[in-house]
């Protein structure tokens, strides 16, 4: 009976340790994504890779290509550091599309790699905002229009 009082009282003090990210999420979005049914060192582990990949968007291994993959998918490099850019784009805007590349006054170039789409609109030189997103990768958002896209730096 005290044995299993005392193993009840450290499943418990661990799951406090982990319950940060129920604590973030709220209760009901933490159910939703099924996070309840991990037990305390398995969510121990997701709190732990979490806070690694926020620290490693923090800390760059290389500041002059963010964002930038290999064919296959994986980080060629780390992001840099998660700063917004703000320019305008050279030429004319026609909305987005995946794969679609934008070069920005400033020189940069930056390739849609999300599906959001935005068609049927027209617009010279807009200014454009360039914003980290939280668990990494960069955020497009064409000024005027509610809507932005994954994008990530090529030049």
């Amino acid at each position: 009976m005290i044995l299993a009082a005392a193993l009840a009282c450290a499943s418990t003090a661990a799951w406090t340790q982990t319950s940060q990210l129920e604590a973030r999420m709220g209760e009901a979005r933490f159910n939703a994504a099924g996070l309840h049914k991990l037990d305390a060192a398995e969510l121990h582990s997701l709190e732990q890779w979490i806070a690694s990949q926020t620290v490693a968007a923090r800390d760059p291994v290389d500041d002059r290509m963010p964002g930038r993959h290999d064919g296959a998918g994986a980080r060629l490099q780390q992001e840099a550091v998660a700063e917004p850019v703000n320019s305008t784009l050279v030429g004319r805007f026609d909305g987005f599309a995946r794969g679609r590349e934008f070069t920005l006054a400033n020189g940069q170039v930056w390739k849609q790699v999300g599906d959001t789409p935005l068609q049927g609109v027209r617009s010279e030189a807009p200014a454009v905002e360039i914003s980290p997103a939280r668990l990494g990768g960069w955020w497009l958002r064409v000024m005027g229009y509610n809507t932005r896209v994954r994008v990530e730096r090529i030049r």
